[in-house]
């Protein structure tokens, strides 16, 4: 028996669903891109074919991330613009080792690198000494970021913030999701959401939360309890989907005890 995998959706019906996605009007649209409505009509319905200049305008117009880009360019028949190479190419060795100086270089404090998926791909010394005592199905690649954060085997346990972690973490995922269409990161968001969700103390949220910036971070560890904060870095003129879809999650200490503690752990691992 073979396995029938669905065909990829014509550009006209790809099209559609992103402009639906974004909330615009077959006339908002045809107006930002300086199309007639009739044509965007024509081409939305398969009975007319766009330039390849007229796909990028489109997929500018729609704020398309790079993958999706590229789909829409083959789906209309044209190579598609960006490249794309796994992070272990040989042709990312350059930058594979750049991406592990800058990890290695923020120690002594834990820093990781992770895949459009969430998937844990790089890291420092600092991150497996955290770990400790985490169920090792969690453990097992892919390890997924969020899944580690948020299950009742993972870190969830020790995270005094869970509810307000949990929230910020979500967020993410659903801004990603609305942002790129991705149905595996959509399967994600109802996994993570289906896990057992922590309690709303009055308490449980830490002050220092800047949207999109910084967020506050406090959990029990082998070595004692830890407060953090954590900010996110993407490589967004990158040429290379891969590098541009990388995310570079760093943490810092927000006080001494915990710049104490971390200290010591990376002189003793």
């Amino acid at each position: 028996m073979h396995a029938h995998h669905a065909a990829p959706a014509p550009f006209g019906e790809r099209l559609r669903q992103w402009r639906q996605r974004r909330r615009l009007s077959q006339l908002e649209l045809a107006l930002q891109a300086e199309v007639s409505t009739r044509h965007l009509s024509c081409v939305e319905t398969g009975r007319a074919s766009p330039s390849r200049e007229m796909v990028m305008r489109l997929a500018e117009r729609l704020q398309l991330p790079p993958r999706e880009r590229n789909a829409l360019l083959v789906a209309a028949g044209y190579a598609p613009m960006y490249r794309e190479r796994a992070l272990d190419d040989p042709a990312m060795a350059a930058a594979r080792a750049a991406v592990q100086r800058i990890l290695d270089a923020h120690e002594p404090w834990p820093a990781l690198a992770m895949d459009r998926h969430w998937n844990l791909v790089m890291h420092n010394r600092l991150v497996p000494l955290l770990l400790q005592g985490v169920a090792p199905a969690l453990l097992q690649p892919p390890v997924n970021v969020l899944r580690l954060s948020l299950h009742p085997q993972g870190l969830a346990p020790r995270i005094h913030n869970l509810p307000q972690w949990r929230e910020h973490l979500l967020e993410r995922l659903r801004q990603q999701i609305a942002a790129t269409g991705d149905g595996a990161l959509a399967t994600l968001a109802e996994e993570l959401r289906a896990l057992p969700a922590p309690p709303h103390a009055a308490d449980a949220a830490l002050p220092g939360e800047h949207l999109g910036v910084l967020m506050p971070f406090r959990f029990d560890t082998p070595v004692g309890e830890l407060h953090l904060v954590s900010t996110t870095t993407v490589f967004g003129t990158a040429v290379d989907i891969t590098l541009q879809e990388l995310a570079l999650e760093t943490f810092f200490p927000a006080d001494e005890a915990t710049a104490e503690r971390l200290r010591a752990l990376a002189s003793a691992g």
